[in-house]
């Protein structure tokens, strides 16, 4: 009979802290909500982080507060918010890199993203294009393009913003479906590169839409493929890289919200709800699409299971084409 007692004290407990946790989850926010962003300021991923905090703390009552923390291919700003308080209060952007791509081009990580972090939504997507030296390469499209690259193996050349970046990885991704042979010459950054791809020192690239309209437009850079599965309105008359024989293949920059695993059901479903109707308001719609991001909002069921698909394609990138973090 001593195990009755002992019983109802368990569940006396149980009830206790589930109640304590509805009533935390009623009151939050109770202060500012940190929101860390794993790079350097100046990119896609802050410009997403802005926009959305930026809406977030209107309807929150509480400041949301952009914070950077670059380093480690984002690895050392996922580490921290894996380790933080599961209150809502630290909460981050997850890019395809830190959540799609670094599991498998790292020995090790400091964390673990499929248990240490639980996802929000998905805010937006960047397309990724590939463009060429307008001058140096006569290629019109991308049939034409892998024609001179399969005619000179190993001689033509791509930049990317560095080793393991989304540019990097949707070039290699196009290697692997096309059969083509191209040399990479990594950066370190988007804005080394995109230079050196002007002045005719490399052949190609890849990478989002925002730092490559502006040299399109001025006929330096000659955009071949999309990598969404449907074109863009910036650039309509160029066609994805599906519709050029390759079905299937889409390379995106994607950003989302994540927070640290344990977090209050309630919690997330405030997060959710508050991040998602920011991500759809006609204020960051209008940002979004001055960089050609494509705003999303969906369900943190939706949201995991993106991650889960990404992550099958990235590992299999990564896999075939041997690509290690240095």
């Amino acid at each position: 009979m001593k195990s009755i007692p002992r019983l109802a004290a368990l569940l006396s407990g149980v009830a206790l802290a589930a109640s304590a946790s509805g009533a935390f989850a009623q009151t939050w926010p109770t202060k500012p909500v940190r929101l860390v962003v794993p790079f350097a300021p100046g990119g896609s991923s802050e410009i997403v982080a802005r926009s959305v905090a930026a809406e977030m703390s209107k309807s929150l009552g509480q400041q949301v507060i952009v914070d950077n923390k670059p380093g480690g291919a984002g690895n050392i700003a996922m580490q921290e918010v894996a380790r933080a308080e599961p209150d809502g209060y630290t909460i981050i952007i997850g890019h395809v890199g830190t959540l799609a791509v670094n599991p498998y081009m790292f020995a090790q990580l400091p964390y673990d993203v499929d248990k240490d972090f639980v996802p929000i939504t998905l805010l937006a997507q960047v397309p990724n294009i590939f463009v060429v030296n307008a001058a140096n390469v006569p290629s019109k499209n991308l049939k034409e393009f892998v024609a001179l690259a399969k005619a000179k193996p190993g001689i033509l050349t791509y930049g990317s913003a560095g080793n393991g970046s989304a540019g990097h990885l949707a070039f290699e991704y196009l290697k692997l479906v096309t059969g083509i042979d191209v040399v990479h010459v990594p950066y370190k950054g988007t804005g080394p590169q995109i230079t050196d791809l002007i002045g005719g020192r490399t052949d190609a690239s890849s990478a989002g839409t925002p730092p490559l309209m502006p040299h399109i437009k001025s006929g330096k850079v000659r955009a071949i493929a999309v990598g969404m599965p449907k074109r863009i309105a910036a650039l309509p008359d160029v066609p994805t890289v599906a519709e050029q024989g390759y079905k299937g293949f889409e390379t995106s920059q994607w950003y989302g919200l994540m927070a640290p695993a344990k977090t209050p059901e309630a919690v997330v479903k405030r997060l959710h709800a508050e991040a998602a109707k920011a991500a759809k308001s006609k204020q960051v719609g209008e940002r979004f699409a001055a960089d050609n991001a494509i705003a999303v909002g969906n369900s943190p069921a939706e949201f995991a299971a993106f991650i889960k698909k990404e992550q099958e394609r990235w590992s299999d990138v990564v896999k075939k084409a041997n690509l290690k973090a240095e």
